[in-house]
């Protein structure tokens, strides 16, 4: 069965990339007691998340420069020791079998400012990507055509828009405030944290099991 949006057909569904499929919480936590910027015995004070571990590091001596360099390790040459969100994988599974088409559409420069090594971040994200078995298009229906990096955020909301997404889900509550975002698809807040929106038209999912059934539920009723 394909589940369909009605005359739009086939669901079209657009997956942030950074955040959102894979998570860095417990490996921007470890960079950051290696480099000193936290107390040691932080990592045994419940959950460290993304959130926290910024707000923390930009309260430093140049803590906005420390943060920028902790997400250029991240993204970058220590990416291989990211995990994917739990759930996503599974998540993408379902819509293959469904016959739903996915795009990951990721706002990601080529290049980190505070990177020495130099890495291509598309390329290491594309490594990732591949290494967790993504790139297997019978089981999670992606492909490298499915895969869209964009230096900016408007050329990344462009290209939400050109591919028609159904639905859109991404971690940054930025990205559907901004006025540019296109009007066609269902927005989805991933916020495994928790967090306060007065957003119009913003539907939030803890994890990507009421993610699934946020989509298709409402599809299929």
């Amino acid at each position: 069965m394909t589940y369909s949006t009605g005359a739009d057909g086939p669901l079209v569904i657009g997956v942030d990339f950074d955040n959102t499929l894979v998570t860095y919480d417990e490996l921007m936590l470890n960079v950051a007691l290696e480099r000193g910027l936290f107390s040691s015995n932080l990592k045994n004070h419940g959950k460290q998340t993304k959130k926290a571990i910024r707000d923390t590091i930009r309260e430093l001596p140049d803590g906005e420069i420390e943060w920028q360099k902790v997400q250029a390790a991240v993204y970058g040459p220590l990416i291989g020791q990211a995990v994917p969100s739990p759930g996503a994988g599974k998540f993408l599974n379902y819509c293959a079998r469904q016959q739903c088409t996915v795009y990951i559409v990721s706002h990601k420069t080529k290049f980190a400012r505070y990177d020495e090594t130099g890495t291509d971040l598309r390329k290491a994200a594309l490594d990732w990507i591949e290494t967790q078995g993504f790139m297997d298009e019978e089981k999670y229906g992606l492909n490298r055509d499915h895969i869209f990096f964009e230096a900016t955020r408007k050329e990344k909301l462009e290209r939400i828009g050109k591919l028609h997404c159904s639905y859109f889900i991404d971690d940054l509550e930025e990205t559907f405030l901004e006025e540019s975002f296109p009007s066609q698809p269902k927005k989805i807040l991933f916020a495994p944290d928790g967090v306060e929106t007065s957003a119009l038209g913003l539907s939030l999912a803890g994890d990507w099991e009421e993610i699934g059934r946020y989509i298709f539920q409402a599809v299929s009723r």
